[in-house]
């Protein structure tokens, strides 16, 4: 994760907030809509975060099976413990959508009448 992107996810607050849904339902005209927008930057937030925190901890990963070589590695603990320390990605998405940064388009359904 760039620098920028831990800055503004770390600043984020983890705890779940009440939200106006007039507020939600206004950036689209429909409340189901801004749900779905949010749910599918969420699912993608969710993949980015899996990815990389997997390459991370790939680097520490022991391709023996000896129980002797298992220790624990103060680093790896604290990039675990980064990320547990995330907001979860549906906050994060919701947070997204209320700043205006998230680029979404309609499929126009006139295009096949």
């Amino acid at each position: 994760m760039s620098k920028i992107k831990r800055s503004l996810t770390s600043s984020l607050n983890p705890w779940v907030e009440t939200r106006n849904t007039t507020d939600i339902k206004n950036r689209t005209g429909n409340l189901y809509e801004s749900i779905a927008v949010i749910a599918k930057r969420a699912n993608q937030i969710n993949i980015s975060v899996k990815e990389e925190l997997h390459s991370k901890l790939e680097e520490f990963a022991s391709h023996t099976d000896n129980l002797e070589e298992v220790h624990e590695n103060k680093e790896q603990i604290e990039i675990s413990r980064f990320y547990e320390r995330l907001a979860n990605p549906a906050i994060q998405a919701t947070h997204e959508f209320l700043d205006n940064k998230i680029y979404f388009r309609k499929n126009d359904d006139d295009l096949f009448s």
